[in-house]
């Protein structure tokens, strides 16, 4: 027989309390499974969390990148284009203002203006092939084609050439003409004397006037004395690129002209001297029959609506001394293809060669043996 238990109660609380570390002992893998679960999971989420900051962070900054980047090379490119439109601008401004281009081959230039299989283009380039084949002329030099087209290719070849003053301007003050034609001759009409394109007229003609001698005087003095050759090509290049100098150059040898035809026009008419023959061919025109109608109907049109013509070009090579040669394409065959001005020069005086297509427009031609 057993005994009995004299404290049932106490044994029935070790039996539960034994339960109880049973069960504990259990369960206890699965709850530190599930903590490690917990950290694990909270981890991620602040990972998560964190990652999606950063995102927000690195998809703004990316996007700032872009942008930048964007602007930067569409303010590349803008800077491109205005740099580009400049320098065309400049290229086009420096182009236009240039009246005396550099050379170009003679015939490739005879191909290129007149290529049609018309038969006034036929005859041009036949004479630019008479040119460069007899004449050895090889290239050409392009000059503006306005109204001051001879007077700017007579010029610049005497300015490119070192030709000094003529004899007789030596002996005068040129910078005094005006004053002397006003004061000496009595010619109040100078005042109506117009320069070339800006038609102007009053009574400041001759500050003007004196403005445009004192321009063509320094000018021909300083590159003629200047003896270095490219030297003086660069000098002639500069002047002959500014139009303001240039127009003052014009009016200058225009102006004197008048005043060589006012001396000329009081000796006929006080039968003083014996003039050149020029002289009376020019005053024996219906248009020009006294000085004052020379100016108003000839001189002032010049470098506006008129180039020189043939008369006047011989009065420009008697008083620059300077024999001028031209070559007048569209009378090829013909015994006026190449004349002189004037027909009559002394053997001491310099040479200059013109070309022209149509006796207004001239271009400079150079010779290569």
């Amino acid at each position: 027989k057993k005994p009995k238990n004299p404290n049932p109660n106490k044994e029935k609380q070790v039996l539960q309390k034994s339960d109880k570390i049973f069960l504990l002992s259990l369960f206890t893998p699965i709850l530190g499974r599930h903590e490690v679960r917990s950290w694990t999971t909270v981890a991620k989420q602040s990972l998560c969390l964190m990652w999606q900051k950063v995102k927000v962070q690195l998809m703004l900054s990316m996007s700032f990148l872009v942008a930048v980047c964007w602007y930067c090379r569409r303010l590349y490119s803008f800077l491109a284009q205005l740099l580009k439109r400049w320098s065309n601008y400049l290229q086009r401004k420096l182009i236009r203002n240039v009246s005396v281009l550099t050379e170009v081959d003679l015939l490739g230039y005879s191909v290129r203006e007149w290529k049609e299989e018309t038969k006034q283009a036929k005859h041009m380039r036949e004479a630019y092939e008479e040119l460069f084949w007899s004449c050895h002329i090889k290239y050409l030099r392009q000059v503006r084609k306005d109204n001051y087209s001879v007077l700017r290719a007579v010029l610049f070849q005497i300015f490119s050439q070192g030709i000094y003053f003529p004899s007789w301007m030596k002996e005068r003050d040129i910078l005094k003409l005006p004053e002397k034609l006003l004061y000496s001759q009595g010619c109040n009409w100078i005042q109506q004397y117009s320069f070339g394109p800006e038609r102007y007229t009053g009574p400041n003609v001759f500050g003007k006037l004196r403005k445009c001698m004192e321009t063509l005087k320094t000018n021909w003095i300083e590159i003629s004395a200047t003896k270095d050759h490219e030297e003086r090509g660069n000098l002639c290049n500069t002047l002959f690129s500014d139009e303001s100098k240039e127009h003052k150059l014009y009016e200058a040898i225009k102006f004197i002209m008048l005043y060589e035809v006012v001396e000329a026009y009081e000796q006929i008419k006080n039968r003083e001297e014996t003039t050149h023959n020029l002289f009376n061919l020019l005053l024996a025109r219906d248009s020009s029959p006294d000085p004052l109608s020379f100016m108003m109907n000839h001189l002032n049109a010049i470098g506006d609506s008129i180039c020189l013509d043939q008369v006047e070009l011989f009065l420009l090579g008697y008083l620059l001394e300077v024999k001028i040669r031209v070559y007048r394409l569209h009378r090829f065959r013909t015994e006026e293809f190449q004349v002189h001005y004037p027909d009559e020069y002394r053997r001491e005086w310099n040479e200059i060669s013109l070309l022209t297509e149509d006796d207004r427009y001239y271009h400079i031609p150079l010779f290569r043996t």
